[in-house]
């Protein structure tokens, strides 16, 4: 027997069977001995930024700095600054995610960071985490490099996985250029301002030899001397050694051209946000970047890496990148080292993630088709024929329906907004129950069909926030007053107060969805049969099919404000169903044939049982 059989027979011996469906008797089991042998489609992910998450020690709010804001970076009632959130508050709430059925954590970016940055008057802080400047200790705002590791260990212990946020496109802006000191330098394209002239073709050649970038090899950039071909960059004096390792303090090893538009040859060379654009064609950064974050995976035997900005980096790059950390970590016993990449197309186009699988060779990237779907018909008025669609896309991708499996999808996240947030804004006259409805309907899509369901941190207390800041409410107690009068899903609390409501009807909901994707093979491995979509809010079904066994569990819901009565297409070899989730039929109405009954906005999941 294998370990994730033994798993599942342990399950089976802790389940009874309700009316709703599979109800486990006690807290979902963690089976901590063999949670390195879970695939990557076996994991539920809770994701989190840890300074919105719990502060445990208010030693380290300011990160041991003195002064105001400008300085520390800490103000709890400003949306842009550090709330005081740290890994000792996570450690402390590992019952509640676990309660949850996470089986894994997906941590923002825990390194130190500049703590404030932005011009006069725009400033803000990097609570976020995404403004490195030190890749190689933790941010004193999160805690401490012990903390991590306590951090990872308390959650392996419980067999639970850990990924890390991490960051290669870019650094914290430090580099400033001569030209445009305080204000946004426009982009500078490599036809216009080419590397062997300075200031432009008619200028003083330099870095003589260099044959581009394309020839990605130690003896061409030893000939790129002089990073002064767009614009003039400096470093302020203050600030000369603010980067670690120390070799990312020197300008030669960023692209100097401005900022990006993020179209065309800036979207890879431009300054995203004045934030410093590293120049990852130089073989002297692929070989540091692998350095660093092969070490973390040495230091504290981490389960994975969630890329941030990975279309902003040149293909070549990752596929380096990739095949080195999946070695450093199987050198350190971990055998499916999960790594996905953010490719942020909020278009949801499949054939725009697709080509990160095929020319970056990334095993995985965050399913923005599934999510731009899910919006679209829930959080919409689309045709479930755009979920449809979405599950046509899957054969784009290197490896086709094996790879979409792996592929983390949400409804949320702290970038583009909370699903609830987009149900109101659709639907700003109906009532709040059908917002519940409606955000419960979107997780049981995640939590049924193929990929590795997250869950952003705050979902499951019914936040709702929008963009960028928006959606990165407290879930300790919040002192930013936007926050506080945001009309929560599913209660009439607030942020104001702590948010680890283990009764609130999304948690639970939640919950019960995560131990029946952990009971149910089929639903993390199964292949998906579509089996009906129509061009109008309404039925969708997709059956799911064991393929070690061959059962079939069938997937139907509604997304409309009516009732649903249809035939449903199943194998013809089946003669009986049991519910998982709602009223199922006991049996086929014919051989193949299969009644389903759905209440609006409601779904039902209906395993086979004997066979013909």
């Amino acid at each position: 027997m294998t370990p994730f059989s033994r798993r599942l027979a342990l399950l089976a011996t802790t389940m009874i069977i309700t009316a709703g469906g599979l109800l486990p008797a006690g807290v979902s089991p963690a089976w901590a001995a063999d949670y390195r042998d879970r695939l990557a489609e076996d994991e539920v992910v809770y994701f989190l930024l840890p300074d919105r998450f719990d502060n445990a020690d208010t030693a380290n709010d300011k990160a041991g700095l003195s002064g105001d804001r400008s300085v520390t970076g800490y103000d709890p009632t400003d949306s842009g600054y550090y709330h005081g959130g740290d890994l000792k508050g996570l450690i402390r709430r590992l019952d509640y995610i676990q309660g949850l059925g996470a089986t894994a954590l997906w941590v923002g970016p825990v390194f130190r960071n500049k703590a404030v940055q932005g011009a006069p008057g725009q400033q803000s802080a990097g609570y976020h985490g995404y403004w490195i400047t030190d890749f190689t200790h933790v941010d004193p705002h999160f805690g401490t490099d012990d903390d991590f590791k306590a951090l990872v260990d308390a959650a392996h212990a419980r067999g639970m996985k850990v990924y890390l946020d991490i960051v290669i496109n870019h650094t914290a802006d430090v580099i400033q250029y001569k030209e445009c000191v305080g204000k946004p330098c426009p982009y500078r394209s490599k036809a216009d301002y080419p590397y062997s002239r300075k200031g432009g073709p008619a200028g003083p050649a330099i870095n003589a030899g260099f044959q581009g970038d394309e020839v990605q090899t130690e003896e061409n950039f030893a000939r790129l001397t002089d990073p002064a071909y767009a614009y003039t960059p400096f470093v302020p004096e203050a600030e000369r050694h603010v980067k670690a390792p120390e070799w990312l303090n020197d300008p030669r090893y960023y692209h100097n051209r401005g900022e990006s538009t993020f179209k065309g040859e800036s979207s890879l060379y431009g300054d995203f946000g004045g934030l410093d654009d590293v120049m990852t064609e130089h073989p002297a950064v692929v070989r540091g970047f692998i350095d660093i974050y092969g070490a973390w995976i040495d230091r504290y035997g981490i389960d994975g890496y969630r890329i941030d900005t990975t279309r902003h980096v040149n293909p070549e790059f990752w596929q380096a990148f990739v095949p080195a950390m999946l070695d450093r970590a199987r050198a350190k016993g971990i055998p499916h080292f999960h790594i996905f990449g953010e490719v942020a197309d909020t278009d949801g186009r499949v054939a725009i993630l697709a080509r990160h699988t095929r020319v970056d060779k990334l095993p995985a990237v965050l399913d923005f088709a599934f999510r731009r779907a899910v919006v679209d018909t829930v959080a919409g008025t689309k045709g479930t024929d755009r979920l449809a669609l979405m599950l046509d896309g899957d054969a784009l991708y290197e490896g086709g329906e094996d790879a979409a499996r792996q592929l983390p999808t949400f409804v949320s996240n702290h970038d583009h907004g909370r699903f609830a947030y987009f149900a109101r804004k659709a639907f700003p006259q109906v009532g709040e129950d059908e917002i519940l409805k409606r955000v419960i309907l979107a997780n049981a899509l995640m939590f049924t069909q193929r990929g590795v369901p997250v869950v952003y941190s705050g979902d499951e207390q019914g936040f709702s926030g929008g963009e960028d800041r928006a959606g990165r409410e407290d879930m300790f107690g919040s002192r930013v007053a936007s926050y506080n009068a945001e009309r929560l899903v599913g209660t009439t609390a607030t942020t104001a107060t702590p948010s680890f409501n283990p009764d609130h009807p999304l948690y639970k909901a939640l919950a019960e969805m995560a131990r029946l994707r952990e009971a149910e093979p089929a639903l993390r491995h199964g292949r998906s049969v579509l089996r009906y979509a129509g061009e109008k809010p309404g039925l969708f079904a997709v059956s799911r099919i064991d393929p070690a066994t061959g059962r079939e569990v069938l997937v139907a819901v509604n997304t409309g404000t009516q009732p649903v009565s249809a035939q449903v297409e199943v194998g013809s070899q089946w003669t009986t169903f049991t519910a998982l989730h709602g009223s199922c039929g006991r049996a086929p109405t014919a051989p193949g044939s299969y009644a389903v009954q759905l209440a609006p906005l409601d779904y039902v999941v209906c395993a086979s049982g004997e066979a013909s």
